[in-house]
């Protein structure tokens, strides 16, 4: 499966931006997507993922209420999208933003980014004045 991220860009804080990542190739119903952030010198971390079927959403406490994940499937091309809608930004947002998918991921372990194999190109936020 083939990902590409994009929305990324510079924001004040406050602000908002919307992420998108485009899913194509051979994807299944039980499919997980998912998003992770990167900081400079820190590690990568869990932001939000979505089950494909049956649209369950998992937020990380760090964005509940101001980050939604969300997800679109097109019978046209046939490309699963999964969005990041980010609102009231934080300079601590500020971060190289993946998204992931992965089959047959459990619950426990769908904030694990090590159990994500497939993994898009990465977009840059940064929330600064």
């Amino acid at each position: 499966v083939q990902l590409q991220a994009s929305g990324g860009g510079l924001v004040q804080p406050g602000g908002s931006l919307r992420l998108s990542c485009a899913a194509s190739g051979r994807t299944s119903s039980n499919y997980v997507m998912g998003w992770f952030r990167q900081a400079p010198g820190k590690e990568r971390e869990f932001v939000a993922a979505i089950r494909w079927s049956g649209g369950s959403t998992y937020h990380a406490a760090s964005v509940k209420g101001r980050f939604t994940i969300s997800r679109e499937n097109s019978r046209e091309n046939a490309k699963k999208t999964v969005y990041l809608q980010m609102n009231s930004l934080k300079p601590e947002d500020t971060a190289v933003y993946y998204c992931a998918a992965q089959s047959g991921v459990i619950l426990s372990s769908i904030s694990r980014h090590d159990q994500y194999k497939n993994w898009g190109q990465g977009t840059l936020v940064t929330v600064s004045s």
